[in-house]
């Protein structure tokens, strides 16, 4: 297995098989009826969501970077000695999901808890010095990524981003 550095770990082997979520090239999804769901906005984000960032991970080389890694380490970046908490509402996640993502990150040797020094009975943040190197490496391929969905996207970049936004402060 990869770690999020792009480090094959010794002894890891490397899997063949396409997982759930990449259908193979000759599968015929368009033969298949969504009903309801060709209508409903959530189902789309959750698709275009689920694509971006497959493609974010393929092209960073990086296939096991699961969903909100990227976005938890730059938040970090941004605020040394931010808590699990404030993390956990910045990136909207549950208390439930930042512990073991932050959990993970740790294990990797990317992020460091220590004791607050304002608030003993909290917990503070912050990237390490490998934490750093691998966020500037993934930052490079959001970069790249944003460019992309950039031009597909085109002039009406301000206006999704505004909807986008609507849909999530008003659904918070």
């Amino acid at each position: 297995m990869n770690d999020l550095t792009g480090k094959r770990k010794p002894g890891a082997e490397r899997k063949t098989s396409r997982t759930a979520s990449q259908p193979a090239k000759n599968d015929r999804a368009e033969d298949i009826r969504l009903g309801i769901l060709a209508d409903y906005i959530g189902f789309h984000l959750r698709m275009a969501q689920d694509a971006s960032f497959r493609a974010f991970a393929h092209h960073a080389g990086m296939r096991d970077l699961k969903p909100g890694r990227f976005a938890a380490m730059t938040v970090i970046s941004n605020n040394p000695g931010v808590t699990q908490a404030e993390l956990g509402r910045a990136i909207a996640r549950d208390k439930s999901s930042v512990t073991p993502l932050i959990q993970e990150l740790e294990g990797r040797g990317l992020v460091e808890r220590q004791r607050s020094p304002v608030d003993r009975r909290s917990i503070a943040l912050s990237l390490t010095a490998a934490g750093e190197e691998t966020l500037a490496r993934l930052t490079a391929h959001a970069v790249e990524h944003d460019r992309k969905l950039d031009e597909i996207v085109g002039d009406q970049k301000a206006e999704f981003i505004n909807l986008l936004k609507k849909v999530a402060d008003a659904l918070a």
